[in-house]
């Protein structure tokens, strides 16, 4: 939270630009760089999107989603390593093995998922978001398999077993001491009463999600880029902020996503924001099947001759290029044209020091 409030303020420094044109001159603060800030994704994103960008195959790709039951939701808010590594090992298990199943597909895909931990109000809603290919390698490699036009995968089928995959790999971390239970959930620490907690998700339907095919590679790439590096909430979706109350609109699909707005205490909105914020060094973007990191680029070579398609370009490293050039390059916005004359360039003309880090108020856990 401190990071997030800093953030490209003077008290991180930086330093005073002035246009060589008119003369204007603005400060240029430093960005935090945290991956929760809502004001430092943009590059990232670019930089990440240019890099899948190359290994997109000339085939369908589908959106799934993977979605927790509210009841372990809960136990996943006292246990996010955990339960957030179960989400994503049984998600991938489930796809690998009804996608490698003959009855199915029979081949192995490739895929990676991003992990979601908010519903549009900003409430706990732990989900993974899954960008598959349609079709996949043979087992032998010897040719490439495609799905039906339009039909990836059962979600009946997924559901089932995504359903027994994910209670048995939770009872699992139970029996091997790696959950703990706090306040209202302090009764599951008994074995007898954790089994009981879970016994009514065993019948339940999990969700399982499958969107429409995405239309294209244009489609594909314009989806990551609105879901890959996403907040809890952006900036735009902030509307007011007076006496104290903080107002934003939202999505209400349980009335078919209906446009909403919602009015919270300042302290309530920066605690539902503060659910999401991530165990230190957790990946929130993980690649699986062909896509996995080892043997990506060995795999992908396959693909693309299996499918007939050209080898990508090679890229040359951008490791030295000035920020303000890759800036541009990857998100097409000039950080150095003036604002105001639109034709001039900013240039630095001193450095701002680091500003002495002024005293914060805590925020007190209300849940």
């Amino acid at each position: 939270m401190t990071a997030i409030e800093v953030c490209r303020t003077a008290v991180l420094g930086g330093h005073l630009e002035q246009c060589d044109h008119c003369g204007h001159q603005r400060n240029a603060y430093n960005s935090c760089s945290d991956r929760h800030c809502p004001k430092c994704q943009s590059l990232a994103r670019a930089q990440w999107l240019e890099d899948r960008q190359a290994e997109l195959l000339a085939t369908q790709y589908f959106h799934v989603v993977f979605t927790m039951p509210e009841q372990i939701a809960t136990i996943a808010y006292q246990n996010k390593r955990e339960l957030y590594g179960i989400l994503f090992r049984a998600t991938a298990q489930t796809l690998l093995t009804i996608g490698a199943d003959p009855k199915h597909l029979g081949a192995k895909i490739g895929f990676f998922a991003v992990l979601h931990t908010w519903g549009s109000n900003l409430l706990h809603h732990p989900h993974l978001h899954c960008v598959v290919t349609g079709g996949g390698l043979a087992a032998d490699g010897s040719r490439w398999i495609c799905c039906r036009d339009g039909f990836f995968l059962s979600v009946r089928v997924l559901s089932r077993l995504f359903r027994r995959l994910f209670l048995e790999y939770l009872i699992n971390a139970f029996d091997a001491g790696k959950l703990e239970f706090f306040s209202s959930l302090q009764s599951l620490r008994d074995r007898a009463s954790f089994l009981d907690c879970l016994a009514p998700l065993r019948e339940a339907e999990w969700v399982v999600y499958a969107k429409r095919p995405f239309a294209g590679p244009q489609q594909v790439l314009d989806y990551l880029g609105r879901y890959t590096h996403r907040v809890a909430i952006s900036n735009n979706r902030l509307l007011d902020i007076a006496q104290g109350n903080v107002r934003f609109c939202y999505k209400d699909y349980r009335h078919d996503a209906q446009q909403k707005t919602m009015t919270l205490q300042a302290q309530e909105f920066i605690r539902r924001f503060l659910l999401h914020v991530l165990p230190e060094g957790f990946q929130r973007i993980r690649y699986y099947g062909f896509l996995a990191n080892r043997y990506r680029e060995q795999k992908l070579a396959r693909c693309r001759e299996l499918l007939g398609m050209p080898a990508p370009e090679p890229t040359a490293s951008k490791a030295s290029m000035d920020y303000h050039d890759r800036y541009e390059e990857l998100t097409g916005s000039s950080l150095w044209q003036c604002p105001v004359c639109h034709q001039g360039r900013m240039l630095m003309i001193e450095i701002l020091p680091r500003s002495p880090l002024r005293h914060l108020t805590p925020i007190k856990d209300t849940s």
